[in-house]
């Protein structure tokens, strides 16, 4: 199955940075198996953000024109801001530019997956996350904390990665540290290589020893690598070589020691597959702050042995057979002495090279086009099957249409006052055919107004609390079920008694919800959820029940969770009559919802007077006089 998806970076697309070069690979990889993709990124030239924007508003009639098999279309959404960082590439595209093109991409374009790459706000990604229509998976990638994310704004970014149908993490030390700060289930899938442009070099073997580094960690490493060069013995057959993206005058200076040694080289005129593809011994110097594993991974590739500093993700690419030599970090004598060690010991030297290239097999890009593909997989399989039950469908349409309202109160849930003969009164006059009473962790009211229903369908159902999942209603049953249990056991509890499982107010957080992860881990077992609820104050939130709604083809229902006669008819549902829960599923299913404005200050203050305003004695006397 052909899939559209859009890759999402927040770093311009020219700055050569590590995520950029693993978006673009796996984009590469998802376009040959025949799926269609998108990359949105922040750019630095404004020629492409002027030609994106110009084929963004040219698509908006016909959407597919970005999806285009066989191709990856790169779109800048907006210019990227200089952001002051003493990591590499530290150029970031802060949303003021960006944010209101993504909206209006995404509210047209017809995507199955969004993939965000560290969708921490303000960026490109958190942005698509917020206005996504899709299933949406994330991937994190750095190694390292993001203080303002973890410390300052960490609420704030718990509300976006709430939105995450699946989480990635490129690096097991990655996964241990985003899932401390923002817990959920992460998904190992290591980076890549391109292993057609990084491999051992006929040119290998000459005389001498070749060392190698490149120039793409924090700066202190380089100066770090240099110190251990001086230590080395001179005796020794060796030559290291300096591979920068920086003009070569920035570096720094050669002392008379190091000249004949060292020689620096310019990305400009060398390839990084040259310098590790040449090289016998390949040194990375981090002490942490801006590691570089994906070069590490190239030269394993390549075959050149690893000396690496000792912190947790180069240990990681080294894996656990130690394919190369750790040394402490900013410990420029072990770093020497790990470097002679391989120069004078030719077969330890040839052990690790061969030990590095056994693994090209498991580091190629096809191996994370394989477990990413898998992860979309699936998230696409916890989909709803939209087709139903055909054959009731037909029998429905044969049928008359009625208005319907799922959600509502009596006097027999406590935050309520209104008794059922009056609620019975009013929906009639508000033209409801059909209503299902859902009082809190009760169904004594839904079955007394089964009973002295006249001319109006009930759904006996009760709003059940659970333990620390939020609610959800029964549909459709008969017997009592207890508050307390899990989510998954109040859905299996409603299933026993051949009821349907219907999620209220999902994403408002002024109720008791279910967070996003635990909606995910029953999302194959519920049967409905309410998209529109009357008494939300933010509307933003039903936006994002809606939104869930469609993404995984969950069957849409509505209510105006009355808890006074006046909130009564704010919502209907025009459906067609139903006899029994699989019926009314399947009339709910080609449903439409029509709501109406009223004041939410005023029901809530009716609410107010009809429950805490009058005195206890009066509240119980007319629970009774109902009952």
């Amino acid at each position: 199955m052909s899939l559209a998806i859009a890759q999402v970076t927040p770093f311009p697309w020219e700055s050569g940075r590590e995520l950029n070069e693993h978006v673009e690979n796996l984009s590469s990889q998802l376009v040959a198996r025949g799926h269609r993709v998108v990359v949105l990124t922040p750019s630095g030239s404004r020629t492409l953000v002027h030609e994106s924007r110009r084929a963004i508003r040219a698509a908006e009639d016909d959407p597919q024109s970005l999806l285009k098999p066989g191709e990856v279309r790169v779109l800048a959404m907006g210019q990227s801001v200089p952001v002051a960082s003493q990591r590499r590439g530290g150029k970031m595209a802060v949303p003021i530019d960006v944010t209101r093109t993504i909206e209006r991409l995404l509210t047209f374009m017809p995507l199955d997956i969004l993939h965000v790459h560290e969708p921490f706000a303000p960026s490109a990604p958190a942005a698509a996350l917020r206005h996504s229509r899709a299933l949406n998976v994330g991937t994190f990638h750095s190694p390292t904390e993001r203080v303002l994310s973890t410390q300052v704004a960490r609420r704030f970014i718990e509300l976006f990665f709430g939105r995450l149908d699946a989480r990635i993490a490129t690096f097991d030390v990655t996964r241990s540290l985003v899932a401390g700060f923002f817990p959920g289930e992460y998904e190992l899938v290591h980076p890549g290589v391109d292993l057609d442009l990084f491999r051992p070099l006929d040119s290998r073997g000459g005389d001498g020893i070749e060392i190698a580094y490149a120039d793409v960690e924090e700066r202190s490493a380089l100066r770090m690598f240099l110190r251990a060069c001086r230590r080395l013995d001179p005796e020794r057959p060796w030559r290291a070589t300096v591979w920068s993206e920086r003009p070569l005058e920035t570096l720094p200076r050669l002392g008379r020691a190091l000249r004949d040694r060292v020689r620096y080289v310019s990305a400009r005129r060398n390839s990084l597959a040259e310098l590790v593809g040449r090289a016998d011994i390949f040194c990375a110097a981090s002490g942490g702050l801006a590691p570089s594993s994906q070069t590490v991974l190239k030269a394993i590739a390549a075959g050149a042995a690893p000396v690496v500093s000792r912190i947790p993700v180069y240990e990681e690419m080294l894996g656990p057979e130690g394919g190369g030599l750790l040394f402490e970090p900013q410990d420029a004598d072990v770093l020497a002495a790990q470097v002679d060690r391989l120069i004078a010991d030719s077969k330890l030297r040839t052990r690790i090279a061969e030990s590095c290239l056994a693994r090209r097999d498991e580091i190629g890009w096809q191996r994370v086009a394989d477990q990413v593909e898998s992860t979309y997989r699936g998230v696409l399989a916890r989909r709803h099957d939209t087709s139903g039950r055909p054959e009731i469908r037909k029998l429905l349409a044969k049928r008359d249409f009625i208005h319907c309202d799922l959600h509502m109160h009596t006097d027999h849930s406590p935050d309520c006052a209104t008794p059922v003969d009056v609620l019975l009164e009013t929906a009639k006059s508000r033209g409801l055919g059909a209503i299902a009473v859902t009082d809190h962790n009760e169904i004594s009211g839904a079955l007394a107004a089964r009973e002295r229903a006249n001319g109006i369908k009930v759904i006996v159902s009760e709003e059940v609390k659970t333990a620390h999942e939020g609610e959800v209603i029964g549909l459709f049953i008969e017997e009592k079920i207890p508050r307390g249990m899990t989510l998954r056991e109040t859905v299996d509890a409603i299933h026993d008694q051949g009821g349907l499982a219907y999620v209220p107010h999902p994403f408002d957080r002024l109720h008791s919800v279910p967070d996003y992860e635990h909606l995910l881990k029953i999302v194959e077992h519920i049967d409905a959820i309410e998209v529109f609820n009357a008494r939300v104050a933010v509307p933003a939130f039903n936006e994002e029940a809606r939104r869930f709604a469609a993404k995984y083809r969950i069957v849409a229902g509505a209510g105006s969770d009355s808890h006074v006669p006046q909130g009564l008819g704010t919502v209907k549902i025009r459906m067609r009559d139903f006899d029994g829960p699989q019926e009314f599923l399947e009339s709910l299913r080609d449903a439409d919802l029509l709501h109406k404005r009223k004041s939410l200050i005023y029901l809530q203050s009716l609410k107010f007077l009809q429950t805490k305003a009058r005195p206890r004695a009066t509240r119980n006397a007319r629970t009774r006089r109902s009952a």
